[in-house]
């Protein structure tokens, strides 16, 4: 028994997108959930199957290999990924919502021709900002980027807590040419694997979505082509900002299907097990916990949507994502906690696929934007009303 959200929320197509996602994840994902997190490491074929399925390139154009579809496709993909395994949905949330949107944005032609057709079809991407001293101040950057006499760069610097790092061939990242300019001085490079001086640190050992690595990065004298600079010069801060707040609709919807996932397992669960004599779904009080938990996940669930609409018509969605990630990584916290004791003490076991969610949860309330600056993004706009 699970519970499949209702189909009006959404277009025939992407109800067939959505389908066929949780049809691969159950066939193709859910056997190797235990061993990728045991491991801490995607099952080597899996990527592979994802460029088949051509959800990596879900926005992109045809002209650049991609399948020209909707940002609130994307979205979906990322949810239905996640009710099996928020590792890989962030693989490919990563991929679609944070790199390849850059690229559109602000690549210049040359720059799409060469790079699209490759991360739709073979190499995943990645997106570089984070550093030691720049968490929630993320424009406090040290690495460093010179601008050579024939028009080259020069990169020096570390990057951390860089998702798909290990996988990643073609990463954006950013770096300040004049630290005197704060973040009017930062700029976005491409910078591809096997670069002399470029090289990925060994992965993070973390308490949930292990599978999806997490890596740093190091620049030593790493010589840039004037064609690696990403937009303007000195426009990275606003390249970051505009494409992070794309990405929080994706880490909404990583939660969304957290939730639903951790859901999903916790109801087969209660109309299986019996106590005294009857099913856990039959006590009512278990019966109204389940209803509360549904409600807020339907909920979670429409205020994604409604802001990955809201991007898509080109409307304000600014304070909707933010809104959207704060809510969704509330209730897949709640909702993973409460399938863990639903399950008693199975649950608390690695036997169970809920313990895994349940860590998982923790990070959405951290990465892309913390709970912390969802609130001030939403209150700023009440501020200035």
């Amino acid at each position: 028994m699970e519970i499949a959200p209702a189909p009006l929320i959404r277009t025939a197509d992407e109800t067939l997108l959505y389908d066929t996602l949780i049809e691969f994840g159950a066939r193709q994902i859910a056997p190797f959930v235990s061993e990728m997190d045991k491991k801490g490491e995607l099952k080597a074929d899996l990527i592979t199957q994802l460029f088949e399925l051509g959800i990596m390139g879900i926005e992109v154009p045809e002209k650049y290999g991609g399948a020209e579809s909707s940002f609130t496709s994307a979205a979906i993909a990322v949810e239905a990924l996640a009710t099996v395994d928020p590792s890989v949905a962030v693989l490919v949330d990563v991929q679609n919502t944070l790199v390849q949107n850059t690229i559109l944005r602000v690549g210049n032609e040359e720059q799409k021709q060469r790079l699209l057709p490759e991360l739709c079809s073979s190499k995943v991407g990645s997106y570089a900002l984070s550093e030691g001293v720049s968490g929630s101040d993320a424009f406090a950057l040290k690495t460093r980027a010179e601008k050579l006499e024939n028009g080259s760069y020069r990169l020096n610097g570390e990057k951390l807590w860089i998702t798909n790092g290990a996988e990643a061939e073609i990463f954006i990242v950013f770096a300040t040419l004049d630290p005197q300019l704060g973040y009017r001085g930062i700029s976005a490079f491409i910078v591809e694997k096997g670069l002399k001086g470029f090289s990925v640190g060994a992965k993070e050992d973390k308490l949930g979505i292990r599978a999806s690595s997490t890596t740093p990065l190091v620049f030593e004298d790493v010589l840039l082509a004037p064609t690696a600079l990403l937009g303007p010069e000195g426009k990275g801060y606003a390249v970051a900002i505009e494409t992070l707040n794309e990405g929080r609709i994706g880490i909404a919807a990583q939660m969304v299907g957290l939730a639903q996932g951790a859901f999903n397992h916790a109801l087969r669960h209660l109309h299986e097990r019996k106590q005294f004599k009857q099913r856990l779904i039959e006590f009512q009080g278990i019966q109204f916990q389940l209803a509360q938990l549904q409600t807020e996940i339907e909920a979670a669930r429409l205020m994604v949507y409604q802001a990955a609409r809201l991007k898509d018509a080109g409307h304000p969605f600014v304070e909707s994502a933010a809104m959207a990630k704060l809510f969704t990584s509330q209730v897949a916290e709640r909702v993973a906690s409460a399938a863990v004791e639903f399950l008693g003490g199975v649950g608390f076991t690695k036997e169970y696929p809920v313990e895994k969610l349940y860590r998982d949860a923790k990070i959405g309330s951290i990465y892309e934007g913390t709970s912390n600056m969802q609130l001030m993004t939403i209150a700023r706009a009440l501020v200035q009303e």
